[in-house]
């Protein structure tokens, strides 16, 4: 028997870890409402972090063969459940393939299409708030701490040929697992990185307090672990000295966000610029929600500021 019951009306899942915490939960209705998504509901879907195969593999098949189901927004899981879907997917555009990941399921003409949206939401957002030249001018770095989805995707964006010379001097990503950072190693070696990329084994937040501190005035620091949302904590220990005038940017914008509270902490000594990952989760939901009910919205101006008043709105309801 089936763990998941038809739906009654067009739906859209949320794969994720602790769904029922979020605030999307209060935001896409009143989202639905304002862009005339006439009785499409949300519902989540929580797995365990790295869940058995199976476990995405029934989910994925119930949302392929129910009319209603529409799709699904994928956070947390975007690796594995990709790996353990694969072969059910009818069509995989090019960033999925690329990154061997997805974010998004959607349907087309009754085909089940695996994205990739986050290459495309968390360029939006970074560039969102990172100054055009600023890796030119300063010679800074990037150290992303966590080797999962979201790394793959920011790195990807951050070193494509349209930035020109307009990229970090160096790339590190760490991770506390050897595994993930093989799977990011062997995905840059596809894409092919032209900026020096070191790979750094961090079982220890100790460690990545190493990391950060050899890093130039001006760098880019990334929280993109989950640590602070799906996990208690913070990659970085209370002991870690951020580099002058570092841009400290947490994805995470719910939680009990450490990475940012010792961020704050260093601000007004080392002049950091803090941002947390509410503009990265309003364009990662947008993308997907375009293209799960096949409709166009704006990334930027009035319209989607608009979308951005209503999803504080509605948060804080």
């Amino acid at each position: 028997m089936s763990l998941y019951q038809p739906a009654t009306r067009p739906t859209l899942y949320f794969i994720g870890v602790t769904t029922t915490k979020s605030s999307i939960m209060r935001v896409f209705p009143a989202w639905a409402a304002h862009l005339g998504l006439k009785d499409a509901v949300i519902k989540g879907i929580d797995f365990p972090l790295h869940a058995e195969p199976q476990a995405y593999r029934e989910a994925v098949a119930f949302i392929k063969a129910d009319p209603l189901s529409l799709g699904a927004l994928v956070t947390t899981h975007k690796i594995d459940l990709y790996k353990a879907c694969r072969d059910m997917f009818d069509e995989i555009d090019p960033f999925a393939r690329g990154m061997e990941e997805t974010s998004c399921l959607s349907k087309r003409d009754g085909r089940l299409v695996c994205h990739a949206k986050d290459p495309i939401s968390s360029g939006l957002a970074l560039d969102g708030f990172i100054e055009p030249g600023h890796f030119a001018r300063t010679g800074a770095e990037l150290f992303s701490i966590g080797a999962g989805g979201s790394t793959i995707a920011l790195t990807w964006h951050i070193v494509r040929p349209e930035r020109s010379d307009d990229v970090p001097s160096r790339i590190i990503v760490s991770n506390r697992s050897p595994h993930r950072l093989d799977e990011i190693r062997r995905i840059h070696a596809e894409i092919g990185m032209r900026v020096s990329v070191d790979y750094v084994l961090a079982p220890r937040p100790e460690d990545n307090d190493a990391v950060t501190a050899t890093l130039k005035p001006g760098s880019v620091v990334i929280n993109a672990t989950g640590l602070g949302k799906d996990a208690p904590g913070s990659p970085l220990t209370d002991a870690v000295r951020f580099p002058e005038r570092a841009i400290v940017w947490d994805l995470n914008y719910r939680g009990d966000l450490v990475f940012l509270d010792q961020a704050r902490r260093q601000q007004a000594e080392r002049h950091l610029q803090i941002e947390d990952g509410w503009t990265y989760f309003l364009h990662g939901w947008t993308q997907v929600i375009a293209e799960v009910f096949h409709i166009a919205i704006p990334t930027a101006g009035p319209d989607f500021d608009r979308l951005g008043e209503i999803a504080i709105s509605a948060a804080k309801g």
